[in-house]
């Protein structure tokens, strides 16, 4: 549930100021945890029936068709988006760490660090499915809870810099208003656990008299509290510090000490490490059933070689050329993560239990839509202009 982005939130804050900032980080914890609490009760609705994947949801709510071609397209682009994210991270935190470590040494270029962090995934995708990943699945959450306590800790210790300003970095009128936008998608982007929850139900056994449900609500809410501690600490102590001036990684902001730094950013590559993996397993997942059932593929290990290792060549490629992190956050959180997080699961809720007008559960689900419709109009946006004004001084695979 703690994904990297939560590297990114102290800038957001930079983007958004202090009370829009800190409305949109509540209001989308709350929303979030709602839709998932959604999601972990449609999971069984209908007796003697699990719905183990999302598009399945999907097409139980909008129909066999309906359901596939709302659903999948959203999935893959939040996935993949995800991977590509991830392999920049990687790639920064392997930078980062080597420059922290030998600040000596000659630079290398941040398109070798990508390469590095890949070369992982060329092995660790052809593990079979989501039980063999859940040794790497314990070392990331354990990762994720250190690195961000390190972050706002290390923020904390480091005090408030000199000539700290709180306004907003653009200078103009549109700038600021972009940047708002992109500070959005930045948000969404660090709540993004939903795509893969009902593959993760999936794995807990489940009977008539012990649904599945109930050891899966306290599972999320032990990882909603985990989310609160390290969301808002980092959020808020990393911007009170930094203020406009931090960095889209808080992590990269952080000098001293050198060997706190540099485990923190050893942390995260063993944490993007196991959140790759669990993105990409469905997009293998869903590959290779195409592959076999519509193509008329014979399945082989053959085959599993060659997509999952095209695949990963593919997100290390499309890193490569755009090693921009906080662009990326902004636009994919807003793109791909606004529709799966925060109004899908209520859109199916609708049409599911079709709750009386007016009622309590029509008004929230009718608020989280808006909410989530407003999030993936503005914040692609921003986000792209962040990319755009990024590439403009950008030297490819440099």
């Amino acid at each position: 549930m703690v994904g990297a982005g939560v590297l990114s939130l102290p800038y957001a804050m930079s983007e958004l100021g202090w009370g829009p900032g800190v409305t949109v980080l509540v209001l989308s914890w709350i929303i979030t945890l709602y839709t998932l609490w959604q999601m972990v009760e449609m999971h069984e609705m209908v007796p003697g029936k699990r719905f183990d994947r999302y598009h399945e949801l999907g097409q139980y709510a909008f129909g066999e068709k309906l359901g596939l071609y709302i659903v999948v397209p959203q999935q893959l682009v939040v996935e993949i988006g995800v991977n590509i994210v991830y392999m920049v991270t990687g790639g920064r935190s392997l930078q980062k760490l080597h420059d922290t470590v030998c600040d000596n040494c000659k630079k290398i270029k941040l398109t070798f660090f990508i390469m590095i962090f890949a070369s992982v995934h060329f092995v660790l995708s052809h593990l079979p499915n989501f039980n063999s990943i859940s040794g790497v699945s314990l070392a990331a959450a354990v990762m994720s809870l250190s690195y961000s306590t390190i972050a706002w800790a290390a923020s904390a210790h480091k005090g408030v810099q000199e000539d700290v300003q709180y306004g907003y970095k653009a200078t103009s009128k549109s700038g600021t208003v972009f940047n708002f936008f992109s500070g959005l998608g930045d948000v969404a982007f660090a709540y993004a656990g939903h795509n893969v929850v009902l593959e993760i139900q999936a794995t807990i056994p489940s009977t008539p008299e012990k649904p599945s449900k109930g050891p899966m609500w306290k599972g999320v809410l032990v990882a909603y509290t985990v989310v609160a501690l390290c969301y808002f600490p980092v959020a808020l102590i990393g911007y009170w510090m930094f203020g406009n001036g931090v960095e889209d990684n808080i992590l990269i902001s952080l000098e001293k000490p050198k060997w706190l730094i540099a485990m923190a950013n050893m942390f995260v590559v063993i944490h993007v490490i196991g959140s790759y993996q669990i993105y990409a397993m469905p997009v293998f997942d869903m590959i290779e059933t195409v592959m076999v059932k519509k193509l008329n593929f014979k399945p082989s290990r053959m085959l599993r070689f060659i997509v999952r290792n095209l695949y990963v060549a593919f997100t290390m490629f499309v890193g490569i050329i755009f090693p921009f992190f906080g662009g990326l956050l902004g636009f994919f959180g807003g793109f791909a993560f606004a529709p799966t997080t925060y109004f899908l699961p209520c859109i199916m809720w609708l049409a599911i239990y079709k709750p009386k007008k007016f009622s309590l559960s029509w008004c929230c689900n009718w608020v989280c839509i808006a909410f989530g419709l407003f999030l993936m109009i503005l914040s692609p946006i921003g986000g792209l202009r962040s990319i755009i004004i990024s590439a403009k001084n950008y030297e490819f695979f440099s």
